[in-house]
């Protein structure tokens, strides 16, 4: 049965990281105990090939051996979503649209639930910015798959979408809802919010804001997909709960546990939040820390391990 907003709803979907060598490979035995992990966590499932996963650095044979190996191992009901997009150095239109739409097909293909539409950063300034941005959502759409699109504000990297294109891409049938990830521009992500609630109610606004994931809930976000959820998932899923449980005391003290993860982790170096992850998974005993490495992110500052281990300790994690 396809995917539909309701099967989303209130899920913490985790965009999990790969875990490689110091040679650049994928450590295999790392990244099979990462997914049997998950399988028994409250997970509604996690999300490949996204920017946590370097899914636009990996090479075919490897986003087919990171699907798979998540596909085959999750537990029953939990979603695999597979983010799609174009290497970011290309900046043809159309050799970017090729290249997204061949990497949907390939998630298809490989029994993916939904797209996750990488940001089309190539298109962003130009004069027809805005019907290339529609053009390269309904070429993805081709795939077959339920999409998620993915509002990542100029600041943070991404593309902004004006409200004309915005409602323009929500009302595509296929689209569930919008994953928003605006990082420090909490106005942003109020104003986007408002506008989903107010003109397209009937799809899902996914927060995507691991440094204020509480406050994004309180307005109005009815799932997640991040990054902080590859690791202490148990933990936020609890505050996830909370929340939507009207349960105000415990949402409370859990958020403080959750934003102090955040503020561990998801800081400058910003890029350096991905193996900031790894080592966590490294700290509850998931991965092996010859498996905690990041091809691409840049080098942490001395004393990151010892740091984000005293942060596990304080909100109670092993």
């Amino acid at each position: 049965m396809m995917l539909d907003a309701d099967g989303l709803r209130s899920r913490l979907i985790a965009a999990v990281p790969v875990p490689f060598d110091r040679e650049g490979r994928i450590h295999a035995g790392a990244q099979a105990s990462q997914v049997r992990a998950m399988a028994a966590s409250p997970a509604g499932g996690v999300a490949v090939w996204a920017h946590t996963g370097r899914g636009l650095m990996l090479t075919i044979d490897q986003r087919a051996e990171v699907l798979t190996a998540w596909k085959s191992g999750l537990a029953p009901g939990q979603l695999v979503v597979a983010a799609a997009g174009s290497p970011p150095r290309e900046r043809n239109p159309e050799v970017v649209m090729a290249n997204s739409l061949a990497m949907a097909r390939q998630a298809a293909e490989l029994g993916a639930d939904a797209i996750l539409v990488h940001p089309p950063v190539a298109f962003r300034g130009l004069p027809t910015q805005d019907r290339l941005i529609l053009e390269y959502h309904a070429r993805v759409a081709e795939a077959g798959l339920p999409l998620i699109l993915f509002y990542l504000y100029e600041a943070a990297g991404g593309i902004s979408y004006g409200p004309t294109t915005l409602l323009q891409l929500l009302a595509r049938p296929e689209v569930l809802g919008i994953k928003l990830a605006t990082l420090d521009s909490v106005m942003t992500y109020q104003q986007v919010g408002a506008l989903i609630r107010e003109r397209a109610p009937e799809k899902l606004l996914i927060t995507g804001e691991d440094r204020f994931l509480g406050y994004s809930l309180m307005c109005g976000a009815q799932a997640a997909l991040i990054g902080m959820g590859a690791a202490c998932v148990d933990l936020q899923h609890r505050m996830m709960r909370a929340y939507l449980d009207g349960a105000a005391a415990e949402f409370l003290e859990l958020s403080r546990k959750v934003d102090d993860l955040a503020q561990n982790t998801f800081i400058a170096p910003m890029e350096g939040y991905i193996q900031r992850m790894l080592i966590c998974l490294v700290h509850e005993g998931v991965i092996p820390s010859e498996a905690a490495h990041d091809p691409w992110g840049p080098k942490l500052p001395a004393g990151e391990s010892d740091r984000i281990a005293a942060c596990l300790t304080r909100i109670g994690r092993p």
